[in-house]
């Protein structure tokens, strides 16, 4: 269609004399002027998408924390939350009253996720929460970290828990551009499985169709210099995709960047916790948060939030 008119006027213009040739030439360049102006508008240009991503561990509300238990905690956690206000909140040993819970307090988020245990409610979620009045959620799914991924409560990889990779494609509802967020909680026993894990997940994200960008949250349970975390890095080159820290996109040199503090605060133990993009990505800001009350911390590990510009497909 773009092309139409021009076509259709130069052909005509064969037949015509000298006269009709000129205005033939004339309405194409009219025509190809009105095309330029319209591409180079706000409606025609490509759509940057900013997102504000956070991955947070909130520890399982069923745990005997004493003092840090989840009913003496919880309004922390929803704090937390509320007080960053990102789009996509990747959850980690969430459970279903929990998840619940924040939903309640902090309302405008929908939700995707399944207990690990049943592939319904049972157990843990790796639940991804999204803001119902920026996103709508499209397809998505959760997958089991196990050589049958697609059976609910399956594992074989060394690990005696549960592990799953819950996904989604995300569409911006004002514009129709897509976002895929894959949320995760790697084993912290088996490091056969944590390896096997981060090939199965870059497997997966290599495979999403439509190709939109991907952000990664997660507690993978490994540090920065794991083979599962330099896996999905691509350091050899092996990797089917590769990912970057964006935490370590601004902050290369950060010797205390912890994110495992139970519940004492304390920086120095290794970065486990992760949002991940695509190299193109541009990253506005970056930081573990370190909110407390009085001493107080909303879990034993600390959020990990992002503010990510991804790159138009």
């Amino acid at each position: 269609m773009i092309g139409g008119p021009a076509h259709v006027a130069v052909n005509t213009a064969r037949t015509r004399p000298h006269g009709g040739l000129l205005q033939a030439l004339i309405f194409a360049a009219c025509a190809l002027s009105v095309l330029l102006s319209a591409c180079a508008s706000p409606d025609f240009a490509a759509h940057s998408l900013t997102v504000d991503v956070m991955s947070f561990n909130i520890r399982y509300g069923t745990a005997d924390d004493g003092l840090n238990s989840w009913p003496k905690r919880e309004e922390l956690v929803y704090d937390v939350i509320r007080g960053q206000g990102s789009d996509f909140v990747g959850l980690q040993e969430a459970l279903r009253f929990q998840i619940d819970g924040i939903r309640e307090a902090v309302p405008g988020y929908g939700e995707v996720g399944m207990g690990r245990e049943d592939g319904r409610e049972a157990g843990e979620y790796s639940a991804i929460l999204y803001k119902e009045n920026r996103w709508r959620a499209g397809r998505s799914g959760t997958l089991w970290l196990s050589d049958t991924p697609d059976v609910p409560g399956s594992r074989n990889w060394g690990n005696d828990i549960t592990r799953i990779v819950t996904w989604a494609r995300f569409i911006e509802q004002d514009t129709g551009r897509a976002i895929w967020v894959f949320n995760t909680h790697f084993d912290h026993v088996s490091q056969p499985s944590r390896e096997k894990s981060a090939e199965l997940l870059a497997l997966r994200i290599a495979e999403r169709d439509p190709r939109d960008p991907v952000i990664v949250t997660g507690d993978f349970n490994a540090g920065e210099y794991n083979p599962a975390i330099l896996y999905l890095k691509n350091t050899d080159g092996r990797a089917p995709i590769t990912l970057v820290d964006t935490y370590r996109a601004l902050h290369p040199n950060v010797q205390s960047a912890g994110t495992f503090g139970e519940f004492t605060g304390r920086q120095n133990g290794q970065k486990i916790d992760y949002v991940f993009a695509e190299p193109d990505a541009a990253v506005h800001e970056a930081r573990i948060v370190h909110f407390n009350r009085d001493g107080r911390y909303p879990s034993d590990h600390f959020p990990v939030y992002a503010k990510i510009t991804l790159q138009p497909r």
